[in-house]
């Protein structure tokens, strides 16, 4: 999958993580919301809408 980016966006890419690859930035950013939004749990795995985790 390749996401399209924003200007904006590719421009923080380039110059804030100009030696990592866009898109495992990318991926570490997601992991993160989701933790921060509480839908992974301290492991890492996903957790269901019934508390359960996959």
């Amino acid at each position: 999958m390749s996401p399209t980016l924003r200007a904006r966006t590719a421009e923080i890419l380039r110059r804030c993580y100009r030696y990592e690859s866009p898109a495992v930035v990318l991926a570490r950013a997601v992991r993160l919301l989701a933790a921060a939004d509480g839908h992974l749990d301290a492991a890492g795995r996903i957790v269901t809408g019934n508390g359960r985790r996959t």
